[in-house]
C-alpha cells in the first residue's frame, strides 16, 4: 500500500504515558499474547485484529487511538482499515510489544 500510515514510536507513546496524557491503546493481538507479554495496563482495549470489523462501534472516533500488536505488522493493517473507515486521529505502534520491550522496558520478553 502506497498511503503512510501514521506511527508513533515507543518513545513518544512512553513520554504520553509518564505525563498522563494517555492515548487510547487498541491491542490487536490474539488474547493468548496478552499473557505472554504486554505493555503497562492503561485499561487499553482488546480487540483482535479478525475482530476490528465488527466491534468498530467500540472504537471512539473523537480519541486518539493507538494500535498496537507484537511487531506493528497487524497494528498497521488494523490502522489502514480504521482510515479507511474515516477514522482520522489513528496511530501504529512503531515496532509494537517487540520494540518496547527492547527500548522501555527489558522485563517484556520479546516472544
Amino acid at each position: 500500500m502506497s498511503e503512510d500510515v501514521p506511527v508513533m514510536t515507543v518513545t513518544e507513546l512512553k513520554g504520553r504515558l509518564d505525563s498522563g496524557d494517555v492515548p487510547v491503546l487498541v491491542d490487536v493481538r490474539e488474547p493468548y499474547e496478552a499473557d505472554l507479554a504486554d505493555l503497562p495496563d492503561v485499561g487499553q482495549l482488546r480487540i483482535p485484529m479478525a475482530e476490528i470489523t465488527e466491534r468498530l462501534g467500540e472504537l471512539d472516533r473523537e480519541a486518539q487511538l493507538v494500535l498496537y500488536c507484537r511487531s506493528g505488522a497487524r497494528s498497521d493493517r488494523a490502522v489502514r482499515f480504521l482510515i479507511r473507515q474515516g477514522y482520522s486521529n489513528v496511530f501504529n505502534l512503531k515496532g509494537g510489544v517487540l520494540a518496547w520491550g527492547r527500548e522501555i522496558d527489558p522485563d517484556v520478553a520479546p516472544y
